[in-house]
C-alpha cells in the first residue's frame, strides 16, 4: 500500500502589532505560503504569551501603543526562548538601534516587498541574523557604540568564528592551537562585555562583528 509522505511542519508565527489592519495584512500575506502559519496575533505581547510554547518566531512591531519598550518586549519573549523579528514603519535610527541592542534577529520595514518580508521570516525563524542596509547605517551612527578595542589577531579570530567556522577550522586558518582559539573567544567576549556590548552566543558575536565592520552584513 502506498502512503503519503508525512507533511513537513509549518513555521509557526506570532504577530504583535497595535494596528489590526497590519495584523490582518501580514496574516493574509503569510497564508499564501505553504510552509508558514500564523498561530497567534495580538496588540501587546501579553496577548500571545500563552501561545509561545508553540511559536517559532514572533514578528514584533518596534513601537506599541501600550507604552512598552522594544527592549522590555524582546527580553520577555527571549525569556520564553522565542526569537524575534522586528517589524517597523519608521525610519528612526534610535528605534533601530534599540531593537538591535535588544537582540532581535533582524529588522524589516512594513513597506518592504512581500518577497523580502517572507524571506526575512523564513531566515530568522531558523536563527539566522539578517543585517539590512538601514540597520548597518543606524548602528554606524550610534555614538554609544563603544569599541571593544580588539587586537588584529582577535579581529581575525572573531571574523572567522562569527562567520560560522568551527574552532578547529579557525585554529588552522589563523595558525593557532584550538586551545588558543578558545582563549581568544573568551577574551573577545570579555572585552565586549566590558564596554556594555555582551556577546554570550555565537549569534551575538556575529552581530558585534557586523557592527564593528569585521564582517559585512549579509544584505551588503
Amino acid at each position: 500500500m502506498v502512503t503519503d509522505a508525512p507533511k513537513a511542519r509549518s513555521i509557526r508565527i506570532a504577530h504583535v502589532d497595535d494596528h489590526e489592519t497590519v495584523r490582518l495584512g501580514l496574516t493574509s500575506l503569510i497564508d499564501g505560503e505553504p510552509d508558514l502559519e500564523v498561530v497567534a496575533t495580538g496588540s501587546t505581547i501579553d496577548d500571545i504569551l500563552a501561545d509561545l510554547p508553540r511559536v517559532d518566531l514572533v514578528v514584533l512591531d518596534i513601537r506599541l501603543s501600550d507604552g512598552s519598550t522594544i527592549d522590555h518586549n524582546v527580553r520577555v519573549l527571549h525569556s520564553h526562548g522565542t526569537p524575534v523579528l522586528a517589524f517597523t514603519a519608521a525610519d528612526n535610527p534610535m528605534e533601530v538601534r534599540a531593537a538591535s541592542r535588544a537582540g532581535v534577529l533582524g529588522i524589516v520595514r512594513k513597506s518592504d516587498s512581500r518577497e523580502a518580508i517572507i524571506d526575512a521570516i523564513r531566515r530568522t525563524s531558523g536563527g539566522e541574523v539578517i543585517a539590512t542596509t538601514e540597520w548597518a547605517a543606524a548602528l554606524d551612527s550610534d555614538p554609544d557604540l563603544e569599541s571593544a578595542r580588539l587586537s588584529p589577531k582577535e579581529q581575525e579570530v572573531l571574523a572567522l568564528y562569527a562567520s560560522g567556522e568551527k574552532s578547529v577550522t579557525v585554529a588552522t586558518r589563523a595558525g593557532l592551537s584550538a586551545n588558543t582559539v578558545s582563549e581568544y573567544i573568551r577574551r573577545i567576549r570579555s572585552k565586549y562585555a566590558m564596554v556594555g556590548r555582551p556577546a554570550h552566543t555565537k549569534i551575538d558575536l556575529y552581530k558585534r562583528a557586523v557592527e564593528d565592520r569585521y564582517l559585512p552584513g549579509p544584505e551588503q
